[in-house]
């Protein structure tokens, strides 16, 4: 994407929707991929195969305070930082219950890059990494394309309305032979730990079986073509 990712600079305040995220000790997030249709964004399912220039965004929730980051590595190889930044939103603490969009601005995500798929990281932290909530660390110099693997269709899923959904998009936890990136190695306690993630609809649920003590990652695939 712009290699994923290119952003169309709207400036908005974030958005919010208050929900009850108490009374349950598993702490838990929720991820859902929106997709711009006809001028309005439409909930999709997350394995959906994108076409380039389509532009998506997310919406997260979360049980639990903390702070929010989240990067990309493209399919051309390229990293980019999602947000917090100037043009997402600059802002990325996170309330119990509460909805996020992410861009936080009026802007959304351009598909782009060679096709594949690009990983997207999401770090959600109970601690700020830093004094102003930013301190993530800049996304390393571009590498070598991710090894190369091109979305495919899956004939069992949604054949009669012909949409093309690549059942290994979406959330999935970070497996140990999976080599981070190095600034998110850079992060002191950030590890995939144990993780339940179920799909709920449209919607991924991410949670833990432990209070989280330290920063929590874990990535969401998005194919394209």
């Amino acid at each position: 994407m712009r290699p994923l990712l290119a952003l169309a600079l709207l400036p908005l305040s974030l958005a919010a929707q208050t929900r009850d995220g108490s009374g349950s000790s598993t702490q838990r997030m929720e991820i859902i991929l929106e997709r711009q249709e006809a001028g309005a964004w439409k909930v999709i399912d997350p394995g959906l195969v994108l076409a380039s220039g389509e532009r998506v965004r997310f919406r997260f929730r979360a049980n639990f305070a903390g702070f929010l980051y989240v990067m990309n590595y493209g399919s051309s190889g390229k990293y980019d930082l999602l947000f917090p930044r100037e043009e997402t939103g600059r802002q990325n603490r996170i309330e119990a219950g509460q909805e996020y969009r992410i861009p936080a601005t009026e802007s959304w995500f351009k598909i782009g890059g060679p096709p594949g798929f690009d990983i997207v990281y999401w770090l959600a932290s109970p601690v700020t990494l830093g004094s102003d909530g930013m301190g993530l660390p800049a996304p390393p110099k571009d590498k070598q394309p991710p090894k190369i693997l091109l979305p495919r269709c899956d004939d069992s899923i949604f054949r009669a309305r012909g949409l093309c959904i690549d059942s290994s998009a979406g959330v999935r936890g970070i497996p140990q032979a999976e080599e981070l990136p190095e600034n998110l190695k850079g992060v002191p306690g950030a590890r995939s730990r144990e993780l339940v993630i179920v799909r709920k609809d449209e919607a991924f649920v991410v949670s833990s079986p432990v209070p989280l003590s330290g920063p929590v990652l874990y990535e969401f695939r998005l194919a394209h073509k």
